[in-house]
């Protein structure tokens, strides 16, 4: 299969998604109260801050938005196929219901990219569905 997004693109938006999910925060007490935390909340350790850098979502949307409506597409649909919500056998119905999600809303499919879990991890496992990698393109290695 050749996609119809390079896929130097689709690996330099996996590498941003990388990035955004790194910046999602969580707060974590261990199980119990931490005697070491300065924080007004008693035990409560930040262990990600994202507000260290708000850019990295902005770029990921940016890379979505920059894509044509069928590239955006085809995004959403190797996404759904890393995910397990289709089989790489079922493409053509993963990719006309990505169509269709994207036809309707744009702005709706990046905010469903935006919002799932593990973007990068999905992404990549769709690509893979399909023999596609990220292996040897750009910094990705």
């Amino acid at each position: 299969m050749d996609p119809l997004t390079p896929l130097d693109t689709l690996c330099r938006i996996i590498v941003r998604a990388r990035e955004y999910e790194a910046q999602t925060p969580t707060d974590y007490d261990g199980g119990e109260a931490a005697d070491n935390v300065d924080d007004e909340e008693e035990g409560t350790l930040s262990v990600l801050d994202d507000t260290i850098n708000d850019s990295v979502e902005e770029e990921l949307q940016a890379a979505f938005e920059d894509l044509g409506e069928d590239q955006l597409a085809e995004v959403l649909a190797f996404c759904w196929v890393g995910q397990g919500t289709y089989d790489a056998a079922d493409w053509d119905e993963a990719y006309d219901e990505a169509q269709s999600e994207v036809s309707d809303s744009v702005d709706g499919a990046i905010d469903e990219l935006l919002d799932m879990p593990m973007l990068a991890s999905v992404m990549e496992a769709g690509l893979a569905a399909f023999d596609l990698s990220c292996q040897g393109v750009g910094d990705i290695g």
